[in-house]
């Protein structure tokens, strides 16, 4: 996990709709930036789901949510499009950012060792930097943990 108190790495990704988005177009507000394992999945549709149920007070505070995974644009058009999600959701298959923010890591799951993202959560001041970060969250209480810190 990246330290507190410094730089956020920028990235450039596409998001749900094909367009590009880097973490510099963001600077002057609070970004609210998730790393999830996958669309779709019971863990990261209750953490999406929760963004989105929030997503007016995140505004009201001015802060972006931008969630990532590895999955595919067209993967996440559909994850969206089933949930209304009203924030942006960014593709890394190729793991630059992933990588970039240290949340691909070894898991265990059932005593088998993968490698995959660990759901992390980084707070993002206005100056593009890292002001909170948390691994290995609860995915249910992830959003409420966040807005309240805004």
């Amino acid at each position: 996990m990246l330290e507190i108190g410094t730089i956020a790495p920028d990235f450039t990704l596409p998001d749900q709709n094909g367009q590009m988005h880097s973490l510099a177009d963001y600077r002057g507000r609070k970004v609210i930036l998730y790393f999830y394992p996958k669309d779709n999945t019971s863990g990261c549709t209750a953490q999406a789901c929760g963004f989105a149920e929030l997503y007016p007070q995140f505004t009201e505070k001015g802060t972006v949510i931008l969630g990532v995974s590895k999955d595919s644009v067209a993967s996440h058009k559909k994850f969206e499009q089933n949930y209304g999600l009203p924030f942006t959701l960014l593709s890394d298959p190729e793991l630059s950012a992933i990588q970039a923010y240290d949340v691909w890591q070894e898991k265990n799951m059932y005593g088998r060792k993968t490698m995959g993202i660990v759901r992390t959560t980084y707070l993002i001041d206005e100056n593009g930097v890292i002001g909170k970060a948390f691994s290995k969250v609860k995915a249910k209480e992830n959003p409420r943990q966040m807005l309240g810190l805004l």
